[in-house]
């Protein structure tokens, strides 16, 4: 059985040994190849060419051999494609061009665009899917629509989310005219993932844990079911959540095929509650790998006991990997998940 085989297992609830792995942000700063490129060409270029975004998501492929490759991109491409661009504030952190403020600002908003304007993403897929064959599972992915809205609403990067929240709870329709739009721009781009050959679709609802809990529904997860929903005999669906492993019950019930579960789920006591719902994917703290290979590996092991008996464990980071990672810490994690006594 090789990687693809055992991805697509898992990701259907089945137990496979060695569990699948990728890491989230697995293509990035960590890595002295892709900080090479993007000295040479740039974020935002490599991520809008074809040959590029696919020689980046193919690097950590050829260095660690991980299971699944997944598309090297980002979220902020939707609302850039429907008049919203984005850039790297040089103190840190993303900044939009302008701030969604008003109702003529959203109603300008076009999400028919986005075919035309992603082409580069699925052109991105065709390549990979050709050189990864049937060999590894690749994965496409977006911003949950909540997540993109906090984006757009904020300006960019927040501290507290005030001017999203405000706007839910001051202005709903106005709010729901937002999440609709951004819901049927996340249909689309799916939808054109899928057709490009990817295998699994993540949807990141990086920024839902802001949200009240007694909110968490309105605001994000019924959006979530809509995407969903559309995307039902197309293609399958992980949902990442962070901060919300207190809902895992619920929303292992919005119809995804994997619930990805962020460092602070307590897995022994959310995986029972999960089992015959939902495949788990998770839950390593990305901060172990900035520490040592023996921490790296004990760490590993005891998510790997802890998920032994579960139905469908693909092993993953509970956030994503941070530029300060060693590359001895992915060699570590790599070779504890695939211990020969595992295969027992």
């Amino acid at each position: 059985m090789n990687s693809r085989e055992r991805f697509l297992k898992a990701l259907h609830g089945e137990a496979v040994y060695p569990v699948p792995v990728w890491l989230m942000r697995q293509a990035g700063r960590y890595l002295p190849e892709y900080r090479s490129l993007k000295e040479k060409h740039g974020f935002l270029k490599m991520v809008q060419t074809p040959e590029l975004a696919t020689e980046v998501t193919l690097q950590p492929i050829r260095r660690f051999d991980f299971d699944a490759a997944i598309l090297f991109s980002d979220i902020l491409v939707i609302p850039e494609a429907m008049g919203q661009p984005y850039h790297f504030r040089d103190q840190g952190g993303i900044g939009m061009d302008f701030a969604i403020r008003s109702a003529e600002q959203i109603r300008a908003l076009t999400p028919e665009k986005v075919p035309e304007r992603l082409a580069y993403v699925p052109a991105a897929l065709r390549i990979l899917r050709q050189e990864l064959g049937d060999r590894k599972a690749l994965l496409g992915f977006t911003g949950s629509p909540f997540t993109l809205a906090s984006y757009m609403i904020e300006g960019g990067s927040s501290a507290d989310y005030l001017t999203t929240k405000r706007l839910f709870w001051e202005n709903r329709p106005l709010y729901e005219e937002l999440l609709e739009k951004l819901t049927q721009a996340v249909i689309q781009y799916a939808t054109m993932q899928a057709e490009a050959g990817a295998d699994a679709f993540q949807i990141f609802d990086s920024w839902g844990g802001v949200l009240p809990g007694n909110d968490y529904e309105e605001a994000s997860l019924k959006w979530i079911r809509r995407i969903v929903d559309h995307l039902k005999g197309k293609i399958p669906v992980i949902l990442f959540a962070k901060g919300l492993s207190p809902q895992a019950e619920t929303l292992a019930q919005c119809g995804v095929q994997v619930l990805s579960l962020d460092y602070t789920a307590p897995l022994r006591t959310v995986a029972p509650k999960l089992a015959g719902k939902v495949a788990i994917q998770g839950n390593l703290d990305p901060l172990i790998l900035e520490t040592s290979p023996e921490l790296t590996s004990k760490a590993a092991k005891r998510i790997l006991a802890e998920l032994k008996d579960y139905p469908g464990h693909i092993f993953n980071l509970g956030h994503g990997i941070r530029p300060g990672a060693k590359i001895e810490n992915v060699e570590a994690l790599l070779e504890a998940i695939r211990e020969p006594s595992l295969l027992q």
